[in-house]
């Protein structure tokens, strides 16, 4: 019997980006939610000869896409309900570590962030509502 959960994990991607740039940014975005999330990580793997690996999320991570103005809408539905987000703009493009990655975020105010992408995490009825007018990614 499949489970189902009731919070959602959820990425949502400009729909201009080229597609190297849609995997970069959905492995940065998704990185940050397990951080301030810690009931969304698993428990550690095993293989059949007691191999260890890494525990990854417990439920899956659902990616959609949506212009620039669904993206800025889905940020600021995000904010207003206080769900854990994650955010990467297209400064990030130009930036190599994570200290100027902070830096080229801080220097923005939350309204004109060039967005292409923000993870959410929450309730699955809080985060359909800020996705709303986005696609499932193809």
């Amino acid at each position: 019997m499949p489970v189902r959960f009731d919070t959602k994990i959820a990425v949502l991607l400009r729909d201009d980006l080229e597609y190297w740039q849609r995997l970069n940014v959905t492995a940065f975005l998704i990185s940050g939610l397990g951080t301030v999330s810690p009931e969304v990580i698993g428990e550690p793997y095993m293989d059949a000869d007691g191999t260890p690996y890494l525990p990854m999320f417990r439920q899956p991570v659902l990616v959609f896409e949506g212009t620039k103005e669904t993206l800025t809408a889905a940020h600021r539905r995000a904010l207003s309900r206080s769900l854990p987000r994650a955010v990467f703009t297209s400064d990030l493009f130009a930036t190599g570590n994570d200290r100027d990655n902070r830096a080229a975020v801080r220097a923005v105010g939350k309204d004109q962030l060039d967005l292409v992408g923000i993870a959410v995490y929450g309730p699955r009825n809080a985060v359909d509502k800020v996705l709303k007018g986005a696609r499932m990614h193809p």
